[in-house]
């Protein structure tokens, strides 16, 4: 079986080599010309682990190739999967214009029949502008060739994705045709034979699961991150109340921790999309809209405590900041509370040291020189006035006190609440977490 995947950002380089690795010939195409020469090299786009390695080898074996050329990468194609990008608009919808240059292209080079489908994350009724987009361009050259669509929405978590692609919780297809279900059963098969759930629906449900989500659980985020900075307000201990409350079968556990905002490229995006939507359709997404709102602030906590520490007065001090990437195992900075923090401080005449594991490059190319890179964490607080913790990598978990006594000051400010604020005091430091007291 052979299928095309277009694009080779996140989702199209990770599903395309995950396909491949399950036996499926698969061709990967990207306008990106550098792009694709870069990966006929084996050099990626992205850092993600254990992708490298799995491109290799199945390149190597011949069941992935890359390529520029559409006729190249539809022939003998039986799905040709659109996983482009989709950045908001100004109003927060998605801007389609990718996915449909797509469809199109697909139209004008198409042969035989082919099931086309959306794994981009895209409003409801986007596949019904796919599936005329395709058919406009048939049409055009007066030929018959038949088609279906279908939607494929991903769920891929930056920094585990190969793992969540291989071994999915479910996978969920939504189809309208038949043909185009078995097409894809047989694609995800080798999932099934595991007891992988892969759920078929109707088209405009498949498209609303991958925003509902998403929204859900940017839901919990925020709720806990309200609720957290409450706590410090009433002496409550956040990480009790988690733990309570996650204690309760109907609520769970995950994505009930509080911390200093989310990022990334899909949370920020796919909630104003949501809320966008709606809007289009007259309705109001309120909760949506508080989850987005307490977001934002969140993503000024931590300058709000150091503020508050040094009463306004942050001219000249030294703040350093370990991690800038949205999350761990990523070099992803998109809508990242780093961002945030390195504006807030640098207006008010504060300098940033920062270091992260993978993101410094990234961090380079979107911060310039509004911060300092450092080559090592503990680089970074040499001199410093305050630390930061804002992206909880694990190898900052554990803290070497001897290097941190070449602070200026003795402040941590722990976004992720990964520290013991006990063991933290007992080295004499002050420390200052997110609903803690």
């Amino acid at each position: 079986m052979k299928i095309a995947v277009i694009g080779t950002g996140y989702v199209g380089l990770v599903s395309g080599t995950c396909f491949s690795e399950l036996g499926v010939r698969v061709s990967c195409l990207d306008i990106d010309q550098k792009k694709i020469d870069n990966l006929n090299k084996g050099i990626l786009p992205i850092w993600e682990p254990g992708l490298k390695d799995m491109v290799d080898d199945n390149m190597h074996k011949g069941l992935l190739s890359f390529t520029s050329d559409y006729a190249e990468a539809l022939k003998d194609a039986e799905a040709a999967f659109i996983c482009v990008g989709t950045p908001p608009d100004e109003d927060g919808s998605a801007d389609l214009k990718y996915v449909l240059a797509v469809a199109r292209e697909i139209g004008r080079n198409i042969s035989d029949y082919i099931v086309v489908v959306t794994k981009s994350t895209v409003p409801i009724g986007t596949s019904e502008k796919v599936r005329k987009a395709v058919a406009d361009e048939i049409a055009a050259r007066n030929v018959d060739i038949k088609f279906d669509v279908a939607s494929n929405p991903e769920f891929l978590k930056e920094g585990s994705a190969v793992a969540d692609f291989m071994k999915p919780d479910r996978v969920v297809v939504g189809v309208d045709s038949e043909k185009a279900k078995e097409l894809m059963t047989r694609l995800y098969r080798p999932m099934l034979l595991n007891n992988f759930r892969v759920i078929f629906t109707d088209i405009p449900s498949a498209e609303m699961i991958k925003y509902a989500a998403n929204s859900m659980l940017a839901t919990r985020i925020s709720f806990m991150n309200d609720l957290a900075n409450l706590c410090e307000l009433v002496g409550a201990d956040v990480n009790m109340v988690r733990k309570g409350i996650g204690s309760d079968t109907r609520i769970g556990s995950k994505f009930l921790y509080p911390g200093c905002g989310y990022g990334g490229s899909c949370f920020p995006k796919d909630v104003k999309a949501l809320i966008k939507s709606a809007s289009d359709y007259g309705y109001s997404l309120e909760i949506l809209t508080a989850v987005e709102n307490v977001n934002n602030r969140q993503k000024e906590i931590l300058f709000g405590k150091v503020y508050k520490y040094f009463k306004g007065d942050l001219k000249g001090k030294k703040i350093a900041m370990w991690g800038l990437a949205f999350k761990p195992n990523t070099d992803d900075m998109r809508e990242a509370p780093a961002l945030v923090l390195a504006e807030k401080f640098t207006s008010m005449g504060a300098q940033i040291y920062a270091y992260d594991p993978v993101a410094m490059e990234e961090a380079k190319r979107r911060l310039g020189d509004m911060i300092t890179l450092c080559k090592s964490p503990y680089e970074a607080t040499e001199n410093a006035d305050a630390l930061l913790l804002v992206t909880e990598w694990s190898e900052f978990r554990v803290l070497d006190y001897k290097l941190l006594e070449k602070m200026k000051q003795k402040l941590i400010f722990d976004g992720r609440n990964i520290y013991d604020p006990k063991e933290v005091k007992s080295f004499g430091f002050q420390y200052f977490g997110i609903g803690r007291k």
